[in-house]
């Protein structure tokens, strides 16, 4: 076959595929649990999974296509045809030791997450997984999809999309029609890498003139700002997450309503659910620190997406996504207060600040020479663990990766779970995945087993500080109930004694447990 036109990664994910070592790589696993009672007959089998994964490869090239990379790093991988792709290395069926419960599940995920993906095949592979016997909470026969995708070859933020083409809106089965033709293009050869490397090499000066000038005016206060911090290691705290992590991963998720989300927000008018994610998950690790005798006297921050708009954008022009660093309360006890602050902080950086966009993020990686890049990346890295040990940039990241908010189908089989384990690296080992499907939010924190060696603890910490401000959110509910009851003319109610006032708060936490329970429990 001719070749085809030339398809080259970006600077942006590129600098993902040069920063992976030996301990840390940028895997991003989607993780998906199906009740297949809802297909025909009540069992699906493998083999039907494997077809149906192989009747829609050509919807996206992500699943055909490896990188080749240009000789003496001169300039960005390219995508190319991978001729020899073989689908069963692709596609894996594995089944869970008894007594498969929870436990279990955990650890093999984190396992397969941690492992790197072969850079000389697609940067993908997806891990069935049956025997999923002791889950509470999962009809019998559920099984488990595990999707382990590089991020240099998707954007997690549209793990969403991933999905779709796998997934169908509704449980009706369609027996696959005939596969799609597919014909492997040769790659490009040295010389013309080479060549072209050369011309980009040469080039890029000029090229990164004009990003670098947009972006300077408005970041120049903020590189002012960040140099301070880090000459004052002091005001930005150390906790055992900002340190060097081990290739073990750990993995745990709790699962919660968005509804409730959405009943903790009121506490604080204008919060957002955002601003409630925030703040449970700064509450967790406050416990959890606090459980080892760790906690900081001074607060901790996280770092989190939000979407900004420029100036001048028309009222149809997307949002773009950028970094911020958000203070998340582990200093103040008073579960309400951290989410008043939480809100505070993200409603002025949101109107007030401005930060590097992700527009001009991926401007400024497009121009720059792929070399430079490749050890910038290395330098990064090993810069991220020597400032974990004194001054990190945040102490942990908190990431949000949408999910479909329909039920989705697969093979007839409906998912009821969708969660995410993140990648972590030197200087920032937790991290924060929250996910949403069909009117669910979870959180799922992933660590190494050094850092965190009680990955259950920690996640027991996230639905106790997420409790916490539910049972806050339920009181002046209960008590705005208790008002609308009484009644409005003739016998006065009787009032409650000093003894039922102070017991109703804790009934009150008592019975909003009973409304969200997680996989495992």
């Amino acid at each position: 076959m001719p070749p085809s036109p030339l398809h080259q990664l970006d600077g942006h994910d590129a600098a993902f595929l040069y920063a992976d070592t030996a301990r840390a790589n940028a895997n991003v696993s989607l993780l998906h649990i199906y009740d297949q009672s809802t297909v025909p007959g009540g069992r699906l089998r493998f083999k039907t999974i494997l077809a149906h994964i192989e009747s829609r490869l050509h919807r996206s090239p992500v699943f055909r296509q490896k990188l080749q990379r240009v000789p003496l790093e001169l300039d960005y991988p390219y995508w190319v045809d991978d001729e020899q792709f073989d689908l069963e290395y692709h596609v894996r069926h594995i089944a869970l030791p008894k007594p498969g419960d929870w436990r279990q599940f955990c650890i093999q995920v984190s396992r397969i997450h941690a492992r790197p993906l072969a850079l000389d095949r697609p940067l993908w592979e997806i891990y069935v997984i049956e025997g999923l016997d002791s889950f509470l909470d999962l009809p019998p026969g559920s099984f488990a999809v595990l999707t382990k995708v590089h991020h240099a070859a998707i954007d997690p933020a549209q793990g969403s999309e991933l999905s779709m083409l796998l997934h169908d809106t509704e449980a009706r089965i369609s027996p696959p029609g005939p596969l799609e033709p597919w014909f492997p293009h040769t790659g490009p050869g040295a010389v013309a890498m080479l060549r072209r490397g050369a011309v980009h090499a040469l080039s890029a000066s000029w090229r990164l003139a004009g990003p670098v000038g947009r972006t300077l005016s408005r970041v120049a206060p903020a590189v002012f700002a960040r140099a301070g911090e880090l000459l004052r290691p002091e005001r930005v705290p150390v906790t055992r997450f900002n340190s060097a992590v081990s290739p073990y991963r750990v993995f745990e998720t709790r699962r919660f309503q968005l509804a409730e989300f959405k009943t903790i927000r009121a506490l604080v008018p204008g919060a957002s659910v955002n601003d409630a994610v925030l703040a449970v998950c700064g509450g967790a690790l406050r416990r959890y620190l606090q459980a080892q005798d760790e906690l900081p006297p001074a607060g901790l921050s996280a770092l989190a997406p939000v979407s900004t708009r420029n100036p001048d954008d028309l009222p149809g022009d997307p949002a773009e996504l950028s970094w911020l660093n958000v203070p998340i309360g582990t200093d103040i006890a008073d579960p309400v207060e951290r989410l008043r602050r939480i809100h505070e902080h993200t409603r002025q950086s949101a109107t007030l600040s401005r930060a590097v966009s992700a527009r001009e993020l991926t401007d400024l990686a497009r121009h720059t020479p792929a070399a430079t890049l490749a050890v910038t990346s290395k330098m990064l890295t090993r810069l991220a663990q020597g400032i974990g040990r004194r001054a990190p940039i945040a102490n942990c990241t908190v990431t949000n990766v949408p999910g479909p908010s329909v039920p989705l189908f697969l093979c007839g089989a409906r998912m009821t779970y969708f969660s995410a384990i993140m990648p972590i690296s030197d200087g920032m080992g937790l991290v924060f995945a929250v996910t949403s499907y069909d009117g669910q939010v979870i959180v799922s924190p992933t660590s190494c087993r050094e850092l965190m060696p009680d990955p259950e603890v920690f996640a027991q910490c996230v639905r106790d500080s997420f409790q916490e401000l539910l049972a806050a959110a339920s009181a002046p509910t209960l008590r705005q109930r208790s008002a609308s009851r009484r009644p409005s003319s003739g016998t006065a109610k009787r009032p409650r004694r000093p003894a039922e006032k102070a017991a109703a708060p804790a009934r009150a936490a008592r019975a909003a447990p009973r409304r969200s329970r997680a996989p495992s429990r």
